[in-house]
């Protein structure tokens, strides 16, 4: 065996086989995988084995696309032939009118990733699945690339070509502990001897938390008990003269393909259970849970009245395995937070479909530093650390209670909530908030008008449409408070703070104390990493004098990371979260001013705190940090608060504004006036596939101002020309907005795709973001949006369309 290596792979499973073969594509020969068993002994071999191309997000489809590419190479070839039918189709049942706009719309967001769905109605769906009733049935979505492929020779085949490409796989060869030294290189310590190496995957399926502990991580997965029979053959299925498509019953919880000459069904009953919580026995291998079929009885139900067939039809074997699921039900695919040169390929639920392009985007991060595409979706850092087994394990079960009913906009499902919360929560509560869920934190997303007050799920503008214009009308035209919790900050102290940011930015970093500045930190490729705000704080009785560093809630765990992995040896610079520790409340409107100098002592006069100021002071008693900047386009204030002082520091503000009739606005609010004032959002509009230059950002570039992390790759990106650019649009349309993903077309081909939408409540219009093709990116270009089948007129307009020239904010 192998005592040095580049990369050792831990996990013979499609997650581990697939990696394994993807860095060999990427150039990499000298890596090794170990098994602690047999190859697919774990999920793997027991697993349904549906490949299909349908995915809710664009990278989503494209790692699938990947996946059915490979798939097709591995079977035609003749050294080492894997058995898969391929086009088969399959169709994804619908019984309401929003799930079928849901599927339009996916089938419009596939479409920019070459991949094309049909929306079909119940009649052509029992045409297409002879065995299927229409009864209840209003149509579904047709996918023609769907299939099923065999396991254990799909493992095998990608093993097979990593060993051709220089690559080890040691089997029976279980890891028993994991060090990391100085140099953050690691040692594998296996029953057979010990393996150095640069980077480690934990690829482990089920057993991902047991080697997660030996390198001091848990990782947000749980495993639960699935179940499914295979059928004698049916009659029917010869007679059809084709193959069965594969169905998806979000009605009944069920699904099916053909297997032979009868039918595999599976269940995700409602009364399902999880698995290994306690700790799995070590010779678990190869291994099946008992059968228990009783839990899945209501659900089978469901299956005999939309395919009678399954009544008269005996049962040849029932499978009970675990499978694996995050806490939001999405792989972790990537850099495992909080540790250099580790990364994971776990949780894969539906592994054998999707691993091989999971597989791909994980080698590409581990070689090149980022992927084809921007992998926010799948990133294990998307989380932060409340996230433990118990709610883990909440969360798996309400996603596999709703394995095919996908998320509908601003729906938040009620299980592990609320995990994060601040003094002001319960207060929030009691005045008819209704909450959103960010990073774990429960966010005000709107008020309520009555308590009883719950819009329906849809892809249009809902009932809520006119509380969120009324919250941005008193903040445009009076004053409005908003609580911003689990805002991610991070202290930076030393005497080479500055030079330390002014290297990550590529632009101009503000030094002066008492200033804040906005800019952004690029990736090795050139591309938008982070955005971050940057506010200089003085020595005081608070702390020596310090950067408060300032990003979205979600990239907690990303942004330190990535600050971290770039210190150097001997630099004086500390990095100390305080993300737990303080609260932001925003004062917005043209009151702001005058509610704020009510509550605290000090000029605060556009003259003596102008916009992009910072201040510590006194909120009545009560220590506060305040900022002059503004998310929503107005004059507003950002409050900082610590959370022991929060509820102290609202209730002098709640005070302070009565006099000035001050009502609270929410997450809701503040993404429509974002979307007006041209202010992007991180991960929707800002993302790793694009640079500066294409997505707009070109006054926060400053190429000539000295060396920065990724200067060269963006020069020659500049020279080479932008793919794409960031434009706003205004869409012809008033019942809905686009959405995320949406394609944008010209003469019938896809030309862009929507980043982010919203209706624009101070101009009146449908507002929407998207990266289009450059020659189209002149303002007054004409476009059509392809929103739920239909092509709406869009026409690009100027950025910032609401108050272009920043004179509200700097009021």
């Amino acid at each position: 065996m192998k005592t040095r290596t580049k990369v050792v792979v831990i996990g013979g499973g499609i997650a581990g086989c697939s990696t394994l073969y993807h860095l060999t594509q990427e150039g990499w020969s000298d890596v090794v995988l170990v098994e602690r068993d047999e190859l697919t002994s774990g999920t793997t071999w027991h697993s349904a084995a549906q490949v299909t191309n349908f995915g809710m997000t664009q990278t989503m489809v494209g790692l699938k696309s990947h996946s059915i590419a490979l798939y097709k190479k591995l079977r035609d070839d003749p050294e080492y032939p894997v058995g898969y039918h391929h086009g088969d189709g399959g169709i994804r049942l619908a019984n309401t009118p929003a799930q079928m706009q849901g599927y339009r719309h996916f089938a419009s967001m596939a479409r920019g990733m070459g991949v094309e769905y049909e929306v079909i109605d119940a009649e052509e769906c029992a045409r297409r699945h002879p065995l299927i009733s229409t009864d209840n049935l209003l149509g579904g979505l047709w996918d023609g690339e769907d299939g099923d492929i065999d396991p254990a020779q799909l493992c095998q085949a990608l093993a097979y070509h990593a060993r051709k490409a220089g690559a080890q796989v040691y089997r029976n060869t279980p890891v028993t502990a994991l060090t990391q030294h100085k140099d953050d290189t690691w040692t594998v310590h296996t029953l057979h001897g010990d393996i150095d190496c640069d980077i480690v995957v934990n690829a482990c399926g089920y057993r991902v938390n047991e080697v997660g502990a030996m390198m001091g991580v848990h990782h947000p997965v749980a495993s639960m008990e699935h179940q499914y029979f295979i059928t004698e053959d049916i009659p029917a299925i010869a007679e059809a003269g084709h193959r069965m498509p594969l169905l998806r019953c979000p009605i009944s919880d069920y699904y099916s393909r053909q297997e032979k000459g009868g039918l595999l069904v599976g269940f995700y009953e409602q009364d399902c259970k999880t698995w290994g919580m306690d700790g799995i026995s070590p010779e678990f291998s190869n291994d099946l849970c008992p059968d228990d079929m009783d839990r899945v009885m209501d659900v089978l139900e469901g299956a005999f009245e939309r395919m009678p067939v399954l009544m008269d039809t005996g049962i040849k074997r029932v499978v009970n395995g675990p499978i694996t699921y995050t806490i939001d039900g999405a792989p972790l695919v990537g850099p495992i937070p909080n540790k250099r040169n580790a990364f994971c390929i776990i949780g894969l639920r539906a592994g054998l479909g999707e691993g091989g392009g999971h597989g791909w985007l994980l080698a590409q991060q581990i070689v090149h530093g980022e992927a084809c595409y921007d992998t926010w979706v799948i990133d294990p850092r998307r989380f932060a650390g409340h996230t433990n087994v118990e709610l883990t394990a909440l969360k798996a079960i309400e996603d596999y209670q709703n394995e095919f009913r996908f998320h509908f906009p601003h729906e938040h499902r009620p299980a592990g909530r609320p995990a994060k919360t601040t003094p002001l929560t319960p207060i929030m509560a009691a005045e008819g908030a209704e909450f959103t869920v960010v990073n774990g934190w429960e966010r005000v997303d709107y008020i309520k008008p009555a308590p009883d007050f719950h819009p329906n799920l849809s892809f249009d503008f809902d009932e809520a449409f006119d509380v969120i214009g009324a919250e941005v009308r008193n903040v445009a035209e009076n004053v409005g408070l908003a609580e911003v919790n689990g805002f991610n900050r991070i202290e930076i102290t030393g005497a080479d703070r500055h030079a330390f940011l002014d290297r990550m930015f590529c632009g101009t970093v503000a030094k002066r104390d008492g200033r804040v500045g906005l800019g952004y930190l690029l990736n090795h490729q050139g591309c938008v990493k982070a955005e971050a705000t940057i506010a200089n704080l003085p020595a005081s009785d608070r702390g020596p004098a310090r950067l408060w560093y300032g990003s979205a809630a979600a990239s907690e765990s990303h942004d330190m990371d990535w600050l971290k992995a770039h210190q150097r040896d001997g630099e004086d610079v500390a990095l100390r979260s305080l993300t737990n520790d303080y609260t932001i409340l925003v004062l917005a409107g043209p009151n702001a001013r005058a509610v704020l100098a009510s509550c605290a002592r000090g000029d605060w006069s556009a003259t003596a705190f102008p916009w992009l100021s910072v201040r510590e002071c006194f909120i009545g008693f009560a220590p506060a940090t305040v900022m002059g900047v503004s998310f929503s386009g107005e004059l507003a204030y950002e409050v900082h608060v610590p959370n022991a002082s929060l509820y102290a520091v609202y209730l002098t503000l709640r005070q302070a504004g009565e006099a000035y009739d001050m009502k609270l606005f929410g997450a809701r609010a503040v993404d429509t006036m974002r979307m007006e004032k041209g202010f992007l959002h991180w991960k929707a509009d800002l993302i790793t596939e694009f640079d500066p230059f294409e997505t707009g950002l070109s006054r926060f570039v400053k190429i000539d101002k000295g060396d920065f992390n990724g200067k060269d790759a963006l020069i020659r990106r500049q020279a080479e020309g932008a793919t794409k650019q960031l434009v706003t649009l205004k869409i012809n349309a008033t019942h809905a907005p686009a959405h995320g993903g949406a394609s944008v077309m010209q003469d019938g081909n896809v030309v862009g795709t929507v980043t982010s939408a919203d209706w624009g409540h101070r101009l009146g219009i449908n507002l929407a973001y998207a990266f289009i093709d450059p020659m189209l990116a002149t303002v007054g270009t004409f476009v059509e949006l392809d929103m739920y089948g239909d092509l709406i007129a869009a026409e690009v307009i100027a950025p910032s369309p609401y108050d272009p020239t920043f004179a509200r904010m700097r009021s």
